[in-house]
C-alpha cells in the first residue's frame, strides 16, 4: 500500500512540475500598422502651447519593444487655416510643437504623411468644468469597509457633455480610466468615484477630468469594455479592431490605429486620510 502511495505522489509531483514548462506558440504576424497617439491636452491655467504627438507601429506578440516611427511629416491646422508643425525629437517617434494655440470649440485637422500615405482626422477642442471639491468615505464598497474617494464638478446644463476621467495613484503603475456623460445629470453636480482595495491612508491620488466629444466617448467606452471584459482568459474570443477617427486618404483600407482628440483638462491631487 505504501508503494502505491509513493507512486501516486511521484506522478502528481511530476505532473505539477510539467505545468511549469514554457510553451511557445507560433502566432501569425500581421503587417505592422501605424499607431497615432494624438491627444492634445490643455490643462487649465497653462498656455497649452507645447504639445506632443507620438507615432509607433504595431509589432508581434512576443516583442519587448514598440517600434517608433521617424521621418513622418506631422502638422495640425485650425479653423483659421493656421498650421502648427510638429517636429520629431530625433529617433524617439515624439513629434513636438511649441507654438500650439488651444481654443475651446475650435476645429482642428490633423495631417500625418508617412511612407507615401496621407492620414487625416478632424476634431473639436472640448472644454471642461473645474473640479470643485473632494470627499472621502471610509465605509464604502459592497462590504462597507473600503475607502472611496469622490471628486465633484458642475455640469454645464446648456450642452450635452461627455467626460473622460483619469485616475493616477501612488500605489499603481498605470493610470485607470472611466467615461461618463451628463444624460441623467444635465446641469447638475457630477462626480468621479475611485476605490481600490489596496488604497490606504497617506496614499496620493490625482484626478484628471477631460472634456471629450461624443465620438471619442463612444470610442473609449468600447475600448474600456474590451479591456475589462476578457478577464485574462486565454480562451477569450479575440476582440475586433476598434477604429478611431483617423482616415487614410491614400488607401482607406490601410487605416491607422489611434484617435485624434483635443481636451481641456482640470486636475486635483488628494492625499488619502
Amino acid at each position: 500500500m505504501k508503494t502505491i502511495y509513493k507512486i501516486l505522489v511521484l506522478l502528481f509531483t511530476l505532473s505539477f512540475f510539467s505545468c511549469e514548462d514554457v510553451v511557445d506558440i507560433n502566432l501569425d504576424t500581421a503587417p505592422p500598422k501605424l499607431v497615432i497617439d494624438a491627444s492634445i491636452k490643455w490643462e487649465k491655467g497653462t498656455a497649452g502651447n507645447e504639445q506632443t504627438i507620438k507615432l509607433t507601429t504595431t509589432t508581434d506578440y512576443y516583442s519587448n519593444t514598440i517600434p517608433v516611427v521617424s521621418g513622418a511629416t506631422v502638422f495640425v491646422t485650425d479653423g483659421n487655416a493656421i498650421q502648427y508643425d510638429f517636429t520629431e525629437t530625433l529617433g524617439t517617434g515624439n513629434y513636438v510643437c511649441t507654438n500650439f494655440n488651444p481654443e475651446i470649440n475650435q476645429t482642428y485637422v490633423l495631417t500625418v504623411i508617412y511612407n507615401g500615405q496621407i492620414y487625416t482626422a478632424t476634431e473639436q477642442l472640448i472644454g471642461v468644468p473645474t473640479i470643485d471639491s473632494v470627499s472621502q468615505n471610509n465605509n464604502g464598497g459592497f462590504t462597507g469597509d473600503e475607502i472611496e474617494v469622490k471628486f465633484y464638478f458642475q455640469d454645464n446644463g446648456l450642452a450635452n457633455n461627455f467626460y473622460l476621467i483619469q485616475f493616477n495613484s501612488s500605489f499603481t503603475t498605470l493610470p485607470e480610466y472611466d467615461v461618463i456623460d451628463d444624460e441623467f445629470f444635465q446641469g447638475n453636480q457630477m462626480f468621479g468615484l475611485y476605490t481600490n482595495e489596496d488604497m490606504k491612508a497617506a496614499d496620493e491620488l490625482q484626478f484628471t477630468l477631460h472634456g471629450v466629444s461624443e465620438r471619442y466617448y463612444n470610442y473609449m467606452n468600447i475600448l474600456l469594455g474590451i479591456a475589462g471584459g476578457n478577464g485574462g482568459s486565454p480562451f477569450q474570443t479575440p476582440p475586433a479592431t476598434v477604429r478611431g477617427n483617423i482616415i487614410n486618404q491614400t488607401n482607406f483600407d490601410n487605416f491607422a490605429l489611434g484617435y485624434f482628440r483635443l481636451s481641456e483638462t482640470d486636475s486635483e491631487t488628494y492625499t488619502v486620510q
